[in-house]
């Protein structure tokens, strides 16, 4: 049999074993051209078909030509209606597109960014993480719910739904959805395991790579800027003729200013009373509590109009795992807090033990919103930030002293570790 047309792809795409599925199972033979991607989807002859340049990308024996994963497996899978692909009804075949759908909306698609996002083509940010985890694990369970009571998502035998499905859920189950979340999913492993190993279907799958515990985000190491080059002695200039003086100036006057750096919205406060740098010394050589201690030093001199305090505690406590660790995480967020140095001092510590601990802790900063001094660092939105009123509540009080004098205790967590940004 002549083959149905070429598929320009990567082998390992979800969308790729999906088309390659459909036609294993209409009997299709399908040519597979050798490919590169950023680099044959870049040539003219390439773009003239398919003019994104974007794969998987279908080119029919009849010269027909196609992009997008779910209408390519669609398209093949309505030139085989025998194969019952698309169910035996229209009603089947409308769900068969709503379950494509889901799968390419409702789990690839947070799997993609995810991963994206650990492997730093996309900004990292934890709340977006988070937020997507959490939907994708929703859209698992509704799932895991339908396949309950059934073998297959359309009627008795494997659809073009089966192939998309079980496609993206052999990614998903490699990146987010690992051990803990796979035993929420008794039925859908199930369904995974039964369409893989489908013997039409197994080259084209090849094993099932399940991750023990999600891929977490790793921050890049900060390369050490090298040392910059001693700066020459400058020579002192004789003094220009006045005329080839104005003449600087008149050639000064066709060159584009700079556009002026924008200020902090903290160095246009009113000037404070308060000295940070001063009660960062305070506190690194006086014993925090006690008579003539640190604390006593900031009592007596802190500026409640020029600076506030916050609680600072970490949205996502369940994900900590060693105490180290955990320490280890405080000191990056320190780091990426680094041009806020002159604004801010923190004390926050690990509280409790290994599996079962809190970051937790206070920050003193300038004026009287936490964005300004924070939103420096990229993970900032992964810390909850609450105002403390030191002077007026005792709670607040007592909180504010335990994480200065590394002794706080919270809901029977006692501090375990902790940093100071100074």
């Amino acid at each position: 049999m002549a083959p149905v047309g070429k598929l320009y792809c990567v082998p390992t795409m979800s969308q790729t074993k999906t088309i390659r599925s459909v036609c294993a199972l209409a009997g299709f033979e399908l040519e597979i051209p050798e490919y590169q991607h950023f680099s044959d989807n870049q040539k003219p002859e390439f773009l003239a078909k398919f003019p994104h340049g974007k794969i998987p990308a279908f080119e029919g024996a009849n010269g027909f030509c196609l992009t997008e994963g779910a209408p390519i497996a669609r398209y093949l899978a309505g030139l085989a209606p025998n194969s019952g692909l698309l169910g035996s009804t229209p009603e089947d075949a409308a769900v068969v597109d709503q379950w494509v759908h889901f799968a390419e909306s409702e789990i690839a698609a947070h799997t993609d960014i995810i991963w994206g996002m650990l492997k730093s083509f996309i900004p990292y940010n934890k709340a977006t993480h988070t937020f997507l985890a959490d939907r994708q694990l929703r859209s698992l369970i509704t799932l895991e719910t339908y396949l309950s009571t059934r073998t297959f998502l359309v009627g008795d035998r494997i659809t073009l739904a089966d192939l998309a499905v079980a496609s993206v859920l052999q990614r998903a189950v490699s990146v987010t959805a690992d051990a803990a979340v796979r035993a929420k999913l008794i039925n859908t492993v199930r369904f995974l395991e039964t369409i893989v190993h489908q013997p039409k279907l197994e080259a084209i799958f090849g094993p099932t790579d399940y991750t023990e515990k999600a891929l977490q985000y790793v921050p890049p190491k900060k390369e050490k800027a090298p040392a910059p080059p001693a700066a020459p002695k400058e020579k002192k200039e004789k003094e220009k003729p006045k005329k080839a003086a104005e003449e600087d100036e008149e050639d000064d006057g066709n060159l584009v200013p700079e556009e002026p750096k924008e200020k902090n919205p903290l160095e246009l406060l009113p000037k404070s009373t308060f000295n940070l740098e001063d009660w960062k010394r305070a506190y690194s050589n006086k014993e925090t509590r006690g008579a003539d201690g640190a604390l006593e030093w900031f009592y007596a001199n802190f500026d409640k109009e020029g600076f506030s305090i916050w609680r600072v505690d970490f949205k996502y406590n369940e994900e900590l795992t060693q105490v180290f660790m955990s320490s280890n995480q405080i000191g990056g967020f320190f780091n990426r807090l680094e041009a806020s140095r002159k604004y801010l001092f923190g004390s926050v510590g690990v509280l409790g033990q290994a599996n079962a601990s809190i970051i937790s802790g206070v920050f003193i900063l300038r004026g009287q919103d936490s964005k300004a001094a924070v939103d420096c660092a990229p993970d900032f939105e992964s810390y909850e930030y609450t105002k403390l009123d030191v002077f007026g509540n005792e709670q607040d009080k007592v909180f504010f002293e335990g994480a200065l004098a590394w002794d706080l205790e919270v809901d029977g967590k006692k501090w375990a570790d902790g940093k100071n940004f100074k």
